[in-house]
């Protein structure tokens, strides 16, 4: 096996153990960048490979957090110290930050080697990887297709083997999405695990956290045992606990699994999404889980019209600076001025309806979880779709009528601030991936972990199926 094919903690195991260096990892990966980035498009702002190797051959002879001398590549919302942050805006298009945002000095930390950052749509939005600053990223399994988003980037560069494991961020899907488009693990924590920076608003933005991508459950946990942990700037803050623990004994026997499909028709699926979550959890079922298929717990209107209303008053108050300058308003992209617009004079009523909204929806999750360990829901109602759109207008005859609606199936999780593992589930009719989101209580991260531990176990599609790219030998 190349060492750029290994998983994250199969390389640290290995420098640790002396069987290769950081210096040795690094040349295998910049390798595979060199190969493959330029048809995926999942790394941007790409280092000095020169300044790269210098810097693994520094870390040769040192020792470290289990990320030591593991090349990295950051997502493009999450600042980094002396390389290249964009925010896919081409208002940003040459910042270099002075300092790392909290996330990327953990990873820095702990020994990783940043090498690029990964590309994401314009400011986040939209689960579709482009903007006008990197272009857009195509999917290793179709380079005709979208890897979703908006960590696109991040689940491309995993699937194609150029980075061994990624962080993301998610408020609409953005951990589950690309990952189940990509044939990956992305994990949304529990909302509070992972601390943001203390900049702007700490307490009503509440809709986001960052988390965790990899190619195995191992490397997810782990990755998320670095980024976890208090940051006392800022409230609501959860104690981490260790992910890995429950690893070694995991098992799906006697879980209970609530199958909630397309919310009772409420969220239009393209054809064979359900069927291939459907037969994943047949799968689960022989393994032993208990899977009951449950009929709508809450109104999804009323779950949708919280959502865009939260949304929307974030985005609107986030940006005002930004679209007050009319120069700098003509060149932010179209789906982000309908968020400014929707929220700009949106009424205190209106907002503390949807809070209700979402207080009550939250009780009803709870409930929930009274009688399952776990919730089931598809990670998209799309299969990847063609690169060139901006977004699905249509599924299944039934119009879109926003930019996001096609990921509506993502908000129950979303709003509750639930912890969610995109689990792959195999592959369609076109040779295209899915994923299936699988969500515990809040604060019940590690046990969410072991389930996809024991699916993992059972299945390793991403170890089963990798994509094949130019010059890949065939299997």
């Amino acid at each position: 096996m190349e060492l750029w094919e290994m998983s994250a903690s199969d390389l640290s195991r290995g420098i640790t153990g002396r069987d290769f260096a950081p210096s040795e990892v690094m040349a295998a990966h910049l390798g595979r960048v060199a190969a493959v980035n330029g048809a995926v498009n999942a790394l941007v702002s790409l280092r000095d490979p020169d300044d790269l190797m210098a810097e693994a051959r520094a870390a040769d002879d040192g020792a470290g957090g289990w990320l030591h001398g593991l090349p990295l590549a950051v997502k493009d919302l999450c600042a980094t110290k002396g390389l290249r942050t964009t925010w896919g805006s081409p208002l940003y298009r040459d910042v270099v930050p002075v300092k790392d945002d909290l996330l990327a000095a953990r990873m820095r930390g702990a020994g990783a080697i940043f090498v690029a950052k990964t590309n994401t749509p314009e400011w986040g939005h939209g689960s579709h990887t482009f903007n006008p600053v990197f272009g857009a990223t195509r999917n290793p399994y179709d380079l005709g297709r979208t890897a979703g988003g908006s960590s696109g980037g991040a689940a491309a560069g995993l699937a194609a083997r150029m980075i061994p494991v990624a962080d993301g961020s998610d408020m609409m899907g953005s951990l589950r999405n690309p990952a189940g488009f990509c044939n990956v693990y992305g994990f949304r924590p529990s909302w509070g695990l992972v601390p943001a920076d203390a900049e702007g608003d700490s307490f009503l933005a509440t809709l986001a956290t960052e988390g965790p991508m990899g190619r195995t459950i191992e490397d997810v946990a782990r990755l998320l045992a670095v980024q976890a942990g208090g940051n006392p700037e800022v409230p609501f803050g959860r104690a981490p606990s260790d992910f890995t623990a429950g690893l070694e004994r995991a098992s799906l026997r006697g879980k209970r699994i609530a199958w909630l499909g397309d919310w009772g028709g409420a969220y239009a699926m393209e054809p064979g999404v359900l069927d291939i979550c459907r037969n994943a959890l047949r799968q689960m079922e022989a393994l032993g889980a208990v899977v009951e298929e449950v009929a709508p717990p809450f109104p999804a209107g009323d779950l949708w019209r919280a959502w865009v209303t939260l949304r929307a008053m974030l985005n609107s108050n986030g940006f005002a600076d930004l679209v007050a300058d009319p120069a700098k308003r003509a060149q932010i992209k179209p789906e982000t001025l309908w968020e400014i617009e929707a929220g700009t004079g949106m009424s205190a009523e209106l907002v503390y309806r949807a809070s209700v909204i979402r207080s009550t929806w939250y009780a009803t999750v709870a409930r929930l979880f009274q009688r399952f360990d776990a919730l089931a829901l598809p990670t998209a109602q799309v299969w990847p779709f063609d690169v060139n759109l901006r977004w699905p207008a249509e599924i299944a005859g039934t119009r879109m009528d926003t930019y996001h609606r096609w990921m509506e199936v993502v908000i129950p999780v979303s709003l509750a601030g639930l912890p969610c593992l995109s689990l792959p589930v195999g592959f369609g009719a076109q040779g295209l991936p899915m994923g299936l989101q699988l969500a515990g209580p809040v604060g019940a991260d590690a046990a969410v972990l072991a389930m996809g531990q024991a699916w993992h176990l059972a299945t390793d599609w991403p170890g089963q199926r990798p994509p094949v790219l130019q010059g890949d030998a065939k299997t």
